[in-house]
């Protein structure tokens, strides 16, 4: 009997936490559903008396080439940089070196610099790389998903590192015996084994590269080219804000990583487990 109680107990608990969680998901999909007349902020708790669809319309006609310009700048963004990071990883922690101790710390400290503190350098710097090379980096996807790629090295290199520190080195040491040198090593045995944690990164890349908005602020001038995130907080207008097509843009943008969540959290899980075991 006391055994049940406890379950419930924590069932109970449980339950509460969730529904806590769910509370701005429900804020956004029920003022979504709501007409401009009906909306506010006072009443945001309220189902709506009449349940339409005009904000999400009304939202992902506005936010559709934004959206497309997300996609644009995650794919590349998350993929580049994982691979990359899968490369450092592999060479730090498989094929030690002399300053590999002092390189990889460095490596991380990029994780701990503010965005903040570096805005006004890193637009001069795209604008300059982009003269230099008669690229257009600032103001476009393109300097953006450069930007996140550099940004998104130290921990993909931190997870990467950490994984394939767990493989066994006997199996690298072999063949290289065999004659095999870094990059046949790292492509015929090292990049199958891979998988569980190109998931963990590339989930991690596209949840943070999606939702980021200081950098896509900054770097996209250009309206054109900037991502949903940044169109979003467009939808507020300077003396009426349409709460409720706010909200259903919201839900939209939002959708995405909430989808790669849904589907795909058991294999973030797995493959963050994957690596903390020796074996």
């Amino acid at each position: 009997m006391r055994l049940r109680a406890g379950r419930l107990a924590l069932y109970a608990v449980l339950i509460t936490m969730m529904l806590f969680y769910l509370m701005p998901i429900y804020v956004l999909v029920n003022n979504g559903l709501k007409s401009f007349k009906e909306v506010s902020l006072s009443r945001m708790w309220v189902p709506p008396q009449r349940v339409t669809l005009e904000s999400f319309a009304s939202a992902a006609r506005r936010l559709a080439p934004n959206l497309w310009n997300s996609v644009m700048l995650v794919v590349p963004a998350a993929i580049v940089s994982s691979f990359v990071g899968s490369i450092n990883g592999y060479i730090l922690a498989k094929w030690p070196f002399r300053g590999a101790g002092v390189i990889f710390p460095l490596l991380l400290f990029g994780m701990f610099i503010p965005y903040q503190s570096v805005l006004i350098p890193l637009v001069r710097m795209l604008q300059w790389a982009g003269h230099l090379f008669s690229l257009r980096l600032y103001g476009s996807i393109a300097g953006l998903a450069l930007v996140h790629i550099v940004y998104g090295i130290p921990i993909t290199t931190l997870i990467f590192r950490n994984y394939y520190a767990t493989v066994p080195t006997a199996v690298i040491e072999a063949a290289r015996v065999d004659g095999a040198g870094l990059g046949r090593v790292y492509r015929d045995i090292v990049l199958p084994l891979s998988v569980p944690a190109f998931v963990v990164v590339i989930i991690w890349q596209v949840t943070q590269i999606w939702n980021e908005f200081l950098f896509a602020v900054t770097i996209t001038s250009n309206p054109a080219q900037q991502p949903v995130q940044v169109a979003l907080q467009n939808l507020a207008g300077s003396q009426i804000v349409e709460w409720n097509v706010q909200m259903a843009g919201a839900l939209l943008a939002a959708l995405p990583t909430l989808l790669v969540y849904v589907f795909l959290g058991r294999y973030f899980l797995r493959g963050l487990l994957a690596g903390s075991l020796k074996g």
